[in-house]
């Protein structure tokens, strides 16, 4: 005895199944591409042989009859495929204006940008023994400082620790290994 449910199933024998023909007028070739009917009409199609198909879609203009208004629109909806949306941050619930008051939490610098630069200037500063962190507080500067201050404070350090002028003192010479790492570290982050 078999097991299953297809037992069950109907089948249905429709016959052989003969190929559509071609809807142009006068050709006898079997239909195998299908061509949209109007704009206002594309889930119903012309069935049409390779050739008629090809002649159809030379003469196939979606925007004929509009207006340049309405072309416009077309556009404008299929680049949100034809889905309702919203300005980002218009009025007073969107993430631009949270992000202004402070509301969102931005420890990598996300949100800011080349057109945000008086975010450093406001008291941006790195995530705490962050090895940016640490870098600033060993060459003294604050996050706000320009390339050309991080180069001037730079050779500032080096020529006051540097170990000749100091006779080869071990200290200098680890001081200054920790000053060229800041600096190396900063040089990544800072921008002209």
């Amino acid at each position: 005895m078999r097991r299953g449910t297809d037992k069950f199933k109907p089948t249905v024998d429709l016959g052989p199944r003969l190929p559509r023909g071609c809807e142009f007028p006068g050709c006898e070739a079997p239909a195998e591409h299908r061509a949209p009917k109007a704009r206002n009409r594309l889930e119903e199609y012309f069935w049409f042989c390779l050739e008629h198909v090809r002649e159809y879609n030379k003469t196939w203009n979606f925007c004929a009859g509009m207006n340049e208004g309405e072309i416009e629109r077309e556009i404008r909806n299929d680049t949100v495929w034809r889905r309702p949306t919203w300005p980002m941050g218009g009025g007073k619930k969107g993430a631009w204006y949270r992000y202004g008051r402070g509301d969102i939490g931005d420890d990598f610098g996300a949100f800011r940008g080349a057109a945000d630069e008086s975010s450093t200037s406001q008291g941006w500063r790195p995530v705490h023994n962050s090895p940016e962190d640490k870098a600033y507080r060993i060459l003294g500067l604050e996050p706000s400082v320009s390339l050309t201050d991080l180069k001037a404070r730079y050779k500032e350090l080096v020529k006051l620790h540097h170990p000749d002028t100091h006779g080869g003192d071990k200290q200098a010479e680890e001081r200054l290994k920790d000053i060229n790492d800041a600096y190396a570290t900063l040089r990544k982050c800072v921008t002209a």
